[in-house]
């Protein structure tokens, strides 16, 4: 990689990211741009939340992934404890993803063409 060059921001780096910085347990990131790298959708599943209520944990997100963020269009967070994932998940029976509210049957937004 040149000198200056940013590693490009992808669903595997945002996930590998919020996985050292966060002490994420559970991670899903998913490229609602089409493969573009400009709008992501996530699941963070972290016992770094504990005790915070949703602004806290956004914040947290926010600030450890500052500078990717400012270099993507859209970013959207769901952010749950280990408990929290756990009861979710054995009452949805594990359909837990990332929340996809303005996508088509195949996770993109609608109206991008890749």
């Amino acid at each position: 990689m040149a000198d200056n060059q940013e590693p490009a921001i992808t669903e595997d780096f945002l996930s590998a990211a919020l996985k050292t910085r966060l002490n994420a347990t559970h991670v899903e990131v998913t490229d609602m741009s089409g493969g573009c790298g400009a709008s992501f959708t996530s699941l963070i599943v972290s016992p770094d939340f504990v005790g915070k209520n949703s602004l806290k944990r956004h914040r947290l997100v926010n600030a450890a992934l500052k500078d990717e963020i400012a270099r993507i269009h859209a970013w959207s967070a769901k952010c749950q404890t280990p408990d929290e994932y756990a009861k979710e998940k054995a009452a949805t029976g594990g359909n837990d993803g990332p929340p996809m509210d303005g996508t088509n049957a195949q996770g993109k937004v609608e109206g991008v063409t890749e």
